[in-house]
């Protein structure tokens, strides 16, 4: 793409001016259209140091309300995020409905540089860019506008613009050792960038070579193309998802009625067992710390199951500096307006650490699903974004553990009477709870289809007989030591 750039003839100063300023109105009024379609738009600037990007989102962000975007410069990795997942990151900054957020330098910058200093090797980078392409992908499915530029200059105009910067004491500290290693080592850096563009050129993202060597027209470049993408964007609306093959290797699951859950312990062998199991696990838990192994536990199941008390004897057992317990309710209203998976990349653990939720992404393609929260085409793409999402987990080096917490009806019925007739108890039991009930048979064939789809290797679902809590808090247990073992 850099290579083969052909750029375009550059206008007169006074055709620029004018230019420039039609654009500059026509982007103010977008920024109002944008909040009422509620658009998210992620503009990602990008290209070789010194190329005048930070000049340049300066000026494009002086046509915008200040209360409609937010902006970002990639720097150096944080304690915190140096212990996240490598899209941590950059997950987390995506704009809300109706907003624009603007990012100085991005997962591109972040993942070449490490490439070409020779922290990454070619197999990792290899990964890191296919995380890249379904994170960007992901983003467009759900509704965002990816606008990528990459601001292009030559070796010989990024050297006078370096010992400019470096000539005067008040401009010398934007020049970093990355800019001068890049102009030292062009040729090799060109080669790079021009792999990753063409590699990360996708149709619902493409990448977009600015023109850098006049500022003013690399100003007019961006907002020709920022003004025409949100105009298409907004023409286009909501659009149904082409869904993606599963490619995702998939363990056998039984449909819950297949399940028998007639299995008990006595509570002479329990209380021994619990004893015994959970002083296991916080030796293991110890081991985890030392060797920086996050664990992420999902825990799913039918109301009145016993995900609370289950998940009360595994943090039992753990150190409480070491863990923390995410109780999942609807979407806060700054949740809802981002991508549905934000909320949890957002509370993912540190490496060494423990995340247990209490309900999970997998809200998506139940509740969401049953409830008309979001579309077919949204909960039928879900399944493959998830298995995404998990597959991110475990490629950082996470043990992720999921549970299905299954009773029958009856079970569940005895379960909600006694927690309305017992006053203690009382604030377990809501209405939605008695409504949620009504749909038990539209609930269960949606999680056995769930449970089919994303019962990955990887990441695989663990059923939890629970009409006896005492023998799925034991079950639990197991698993989770097993799989810790295993790792360890």
């Amino acid at each position: 793409m850099l290579k083969d750039y052909q750029k375009s003839e550059r206008p007169s100063e006074e055709e620029i001016e004018q230019r420039l300023e039609e654009l500059r109105a026509s982007l103010f009024s977008k920024q109002t259209e944008i909040r009422d379609h509620k658009l998210p738009v992620l503009v990602v600037f990008d290209g070789w140091g010194a190329a005048g990007k930070g000049s340049v989102l300066g000026k494009v962000i002086r046509n915008i309300d200040p209360r409609f975007f937010k902006t970002a410069t990639t720097q150096a990795k944080s304690e915190d995020e140096l212990r996240k997942p490598f899209l941590y990151r950059h997950f987390v900054k995506i704009p809300e409905a109706g907003k624009f957020e603007f990012l100085d330098g991005s997962w591109m910058d972040e993942v070449t540089s490490e490439y070409l200093q020779g922290k990454l090797s070619k197999e990792d980078y290899q990964s890191r860019m296919e995380s890249i392409k379904k994170f960007e992908r992901q983003l467009t499915d759900n509704g965002y506008l990816v606008l990528k530029f990459f601001f292009h200059i030559d070796e010989k105009e990024q050297k006078k613009r370096i010992d400019g910067l470096l000539d005067d004491k008040n401009t010398k500290w934007r020049v970093s050792d990355w800019d001068l290693w890049q102009n030292k080592h062009y040729d090799k850096c060109m080669d790079a960038f021009e792999e990753y563009l063409r590699e990360t050129n996708q149709s619902q993202a493409p990448w977009y070579v600015i023109d850098a060597k006049n500022k003013k027209w690399a100003e007019l470049q961006v907002l020709e193309i920022m003004v025409n993408g949100i105009d298409m964007a907004l023409s286009r609306g909501a659009q149904a998802v082409p869904i993606l093959q599963n490619v995702f290797p998939l363990r056998k699951t039984p449909k819950l009625d297949k399940i028998p859950l007639n299995k008990s312990v006595p509570e002479e062998e329990y209380k021994k067992e619990l004893d015994k199991l959970q002083k296991k696990l916080s030796k293991l838990h110890n081991e985890l710390y030392r060797k920086r192994i996050p664990v992420i536990i999902a825990y799913e199941g039918w109301d009145a199951a016993g995900k609370g008390g289950n998940i009360k004897r595994i943090t039992g057992a753990l150190d409480p500096r070491g863990f923390e317990v995410h109780p999942i309710a609807s979407p806060e209203p700054h949740e809802k307006a981002r991508h549905y998976l934000w909320r949890f990349w957002t509370r993912l653990p540190r490496s060494g650490h423990v995340a247990i939720f209490d309900r999970t992404w997998y809200g998506r393609v139940m509740v969401e699903r049953l409830e008309g929260f979001c579309s077919e085409n949204d909960w039928q793409r879900a399944y493959n974004e998830i298995n995404e999402f998990e597959k991110e987990l475990t490629d950082w080096g996470a043990i992720v553990i999921k549970f299905w917490v299954q009773i029958d009806k009856d079970t569940q019925l005895a379960r909600f009477t006694d927690r309305q007739n017992t006053p203690e108890k009382q604030w377990k039991i809501t209405d939605e709870d008695w409504r949620n009930r009504e749909k038990w048979d539209q609930y269960e064939e949606a999680i056995n289809e769930m449970l089919q789809k994303t019962n990955t290797t990887t990441a695989p679902w663990y059923v939890l007989e629970s009409n006896d809590k005492k023998y799925a808090r034991i079950k639990a247990l197991k698993i989770l030591i097993e799989e810790i073992e295993k790792r360890l």
